[in-house]
């Protein structure tokens, strides 16, 4: 259902708002060793999602990522329609265009109980809620 793109951010994300609680920069290496993903597309998609105001970075010798407490406040609902769109949330189960709610089609109305339920569950969670759980094992990509 989430794009790699999508699993990847919110990943780091979590990770950078679980490290950089006290205020810390967390550098793109030790993002990408610790969320198993690889540097240039993690950066790729933190310069993004900074762009828009998910993050901070800074530059430099020092530089990094973090994540202050007013942006620990967006959900995850809110980076994955950053990333991905709001097709999980609104789009039909199958992709077809045609489907609607005037022109549903056979697993419309099912799918659609389930998409608004995981848009309630990501919409409730937020960067904040990990920075009381600060597991990175958790983080890491399942293999297999």
């Amino acid at each position: 259902m989430l794009s790699k793109t999508c699993e990847y951010a919110l990943r780091a994300m979590i990770y950078i708002a679980q490290q950089s609680g006290d205020g810390s920069t967390i550098n793109i290496k030790e993002i990408s060793g610790k969320i198993n993903s690889p540097e240039l597309f993690i950066g790729k998609i933190l310069q993004g999602l900074s762009k828009q105001g998910f993050l901070q970075s800074s530059k430099g010798r020092y530089g990094g990522f973090y994540i202050s407490d007013e942006e620990a406040k967006h959900s995850l609902a809110d980076i994955i329609t950053a990333i991905d769109g709001n097709k999980m949330f609104e789009g039909c189960g199958l992709g077809l265009a045609f489907c609607s709610e005037t022109n549903p089609c056979p697993i419309h109305n099912t799918y659609k109980e389930a998409r608004d339920q995981l848009h309630e569950i990501y919409g409730k969670t937020t960067l904040n809620q990990f920075r009381k759980e600060n597991s990175v094992e958790k983080l890491q990509l399942r293999r297999g």
